[in-house]
């Protein structure tokens, strides 16, 4: 049995075809790992597919899931942030709705030290575009240059301390999102773990991470970024000193 809490975040928008099987999934696999203080959160971020409709009818079943609705489409950096502020528990980690992440992948990590992150990271991403590889590429480089970290894939999912995440004020609205709060936990000084993963092949529904949209908010977010990581540094070094 694992003496750890649990929150898993399954961020959804219109995956009618799969946000049920994934729900189910995560119940199975937290009783997997024995864990026995936990909650899944499902976030559902605006969608008109049906999802929600689905949604509704899933806590009968499964008495630890938890709705959260956003009224209309937000995008992925605001489901997220949703979740980690909801989020209850010492454990904190967010999977898509899409189904394609292979939540056996997390049964290995029951228990995971104080000041350590896990970072699970796709070696082929061969179900995407070469557009959506590209941008992949590019936020890894941008993350590099201007922000002063690196990961193999810093948009895939995480496992987080939830209350080191409560204490950072986050201030990214995009799905960039997670790459402030990496760079935070790194500058913080936390061990990161990094785990390849398999990217499953969808069973249903159509990526919505490249659109046009995402792609502008991704691109004046990483320019933002650079400014809240600097004050955020300033401020842990002034902290550090007066401590």
């Amino acid at each position: 049995m694992s003496k750890q809490s649990w929150s898993i975040i399954i961020f959804c928008f219109n995956e009618v075809g799969t946000v049920e099987q994934v729900v189910k999934k995560t119940m199975e696999t937290l009783e997997q790992m024995g864990v026995e203080t936990f909650e899944v959160l499902l976030v559902d971020d605006g969608s008109t597919d049906g999802s929600r409709e689905v949604a509704n009818n899933l806590p009968d079943v499964f008495p630890h899931l938890r709705l959260l609705y956003h009224p209309e489409n937000l995008g992925i950096g605001s489901a997220l942030r949703t979740g980690y502020a909801e989020a209850q528990y010492e454990n904190v980690c967010a999977v898509p709705a899409d189904g394609q992440f292979d939540l056996n992948e997390l049964l290995p990590f029951t228990e995971i030290p104080e000041r350590r992150i896990i970072s699970f990271y796709r070696k082929e991403n061969t179900t995407y575009s070469f557009f959506r590889n590209s941008l992949s590429k590019a936020n890894k480089q941008l993350n590099l240059w201007l922000n002063g970290f690196e990961l193999k894939d810093v948009n895939w999912v995480k496992i987080y301390k939830g209350a080191a995440i409560k204490e950072m004020n986050l201030e990214i609205e995009s799905s960039l999102v997670e790459s402030e709060i990496c760079a935070k936990f790194i500058f913080k000084g936390y061990e990161v773990l990094e785990v390849e993963s398999k990217y499953l092949q969808r069973i249903s529904g159509v990526s919505k991470g490249a659109s046009f949209k995402i792609v502008k908010q991704a691109f004046i977010d990483t320019l933002f970024l650079s400014r809240v990581l600097a004050r955020f540094k300033k401020n842990q070094r002034n902290s550090s000193h007066f401590s």
